[in-house]
């Protein structure tokens, strides 16, 4: 299938939040996030996007059909929680490129897609001069009841990508997982990049 990568900013960028939340709640349902969303909470969360100079989507289309997408912005306009480890550590968060949330329909997933998606971020983040970037990976204990038994994490790949665990680095942010009442703060670790 042939499916069409588009990095958008602006008004295309602000369009495109519905469909984004809608694939953020299906895809982040799953292991290893077990987001149990809401189109309210989303349209809060993503907001952001549309009022952050430098904010893109990168969306995957199959036809007029977004079947994935990735975001990203500078990291310096980034809720505290994904800044403040960083500049705990040294970091200048001001010169960073967070490489935010990134799903994408299982249909859809072994075409290289995810690749294209860094790609996109990448060549945006550098378009606006940064030449460091970082993102966060949640963490979830091995022994979790609701880990899947087939489940492969996605270190490999970023490692390929050229990211690599920032040791100790460990953002906190809450979400409400499945069979919450309340929302809770989940750990992710941070993991980056000199582009």
């Amino acid at each position: 299938m042939s499916i069409a990568i588009r990095s958008l900013t602006g008004e295309d960028l602000k369009n495109t939040l519905k469909d984004l939340a809608l694939l953020r709640i299906s895809v982040f349902h799953d292991w290893p996030y077990l987001y149990e969303g809401t189109m309210e909470y989303e349209a809060r969360y993503l907001q952001r996007y549309v009022a952050t100079e430098g904010a893109v989507i990168v969306g995957a289309y199959d036809g007029d059909k977004l079947v994935g997408a990735a975001t990203g912005e500078p990291l310096g306009e980034e809720y505290e929680a994904f800044q403040a480890p960083l500049r705990e550590r040294g970091y200048d968060t001001d010169k960073i490129f967070y490489l935010a949330e990134s799903v994408l329909d299982p249909a859809y997933r072994g075409q290289g897609i995810g690749h294209r998606f860094f790609d996109g971020r990448e060549a945006h983040a550098r378009g606006l001069g940064f030449d460091q970037a970082a993102f966060c990976g949640v963490v979830r204990p091995d022994d979790h009841p609701m880990k899947p038994a087939d489940y492969r994490p996605l270190d490999p790949f970023w490692r390929k990508r050229g990211y690599e665990k920032l040791e100790n680095v460990i953002v906190t942010f809450p979400w409400l997982d499945i069979g919450e009442a309340k929302a809770t703060e989940k750990p992710m670790q941070v993991w980056y990049c000199n582009l």
